[in-house]
């Protein structure tokens, strides 16, 4: 790897990594995508879709544990609730991450391009969208370091099933799960956002670590890769969680959502050529 490959790649690791700390993403959606179409032109060869997807789900470990660390400080993380997530979110990233290789590369191009653009009309339009009136049987009153105090509820049936479909995404395209983790606690179950966002980067910390292992047990993790990425991962995630702390962070989101939709093109582009 030249040296110029390994500054692109750092880079690229704090870009997204930051971009998903700040709406509880991971990073993944960035780094999949563009390991698969930079691949050619940094390392002079192909990146499969399966080795993107390890490599990024593997990165995510260093993401999810620096933002996760800054929001603990905060006290925004509300870990009752997130053991509870994890319990299907764990398995289901193994499971999703066993998943990957049955997909041919076009067909997962088209796949994580048709979620990606899914994605990007979810964050345009959820602001719009109103939280769940239901009363839930597990009511959790949650004080943050700012003294803060919220009010939500879930009860376990649901909330076993949004960690389930978290994990089995999280690990069948490596991007961690929080573009639908974040939303589903915010509209279901009325977590405020930042303690969403919180919770949502400690499950996918630890799902990231049972699904990074599978991908480990198939070959599919680039070493490399991971050692050039990691940095600018750690230090993304860190950079991230800290922006969540001192502005609402409107206009990266919206460069975020552009992003995502360009992306979402060109992959199904790809997996329809």
């Amino acid at each position: 790897m030249s040296a110029t490959a390994f500054v692109i790649l750092l880079l690229l690791g704090v870009v997204s990594a930051t971009f998903g700390s700040i709406v509880g993403l991971g990073g993944g959606i960035i780094i999949v995508p563009a390991l698969i179409y930079l691949g050619p032109q940094l390392l002079d060869q192909d990146i499969s879709t399966t080795l993107a997807v390890g490599t990024s789900l593997t990165v995510l470990i260093f993401t999810a544990a620096s933002s996760t660390l800054t929001f603990m400080k905060d006290k925004k993380v509300d870990f009752k609730s997130a053991w509870l997530y994890f319990i299907t979110s764990g398995p289901a990233a193994i499971l999703g991450a066993s998943l990957t290789d049955l997909f041919e590369p076009k067909l997962f191009q088209l796949v994580f391009g048709l979620f990606m653009l899914c994605l990007s009309g979810l964050l345009i339009f959820r602001n719009k969208l109103k939280p769940s009136r239901v009363v839930w049987p597990i009511q959790r009153t949650f004080t943050d370091a700012q003294g803060v105090t919220s009010q939500y509820g879930y009860n376990i049936p649901a909330a076993l099933a949004v960690g389930f479909g978290v994990g089995l995404i999280s690990g069948l395209f490596g991007i961690g799960g929080g573009s639908l983790f974040v939303p589903a606690m915010v509209l279901l179950f009325r977590y405020p956002a930042h303690v969403a966002t919180a919770t949502s980067m400690f499950v996918i910390f630890l799902s990231s670590i049972l699904g990074s292992a599978t991908h480990m047990a198939h070959g599919d993790v680039g070493g490399w890769l991971v050692l050039a990425l990691a940095p600018g991962a750690w230090l993304g995630g860190w950079l991230g969680a800290r922006i969540v702390r001192r502005i609402s962070g409107n206009g990266l989101l919206w460069l975020l959502r552009l992003t995502l939709v360009a992306l979402a093109i060109k992959l199904i582009w790809s997996g329809l050529g």
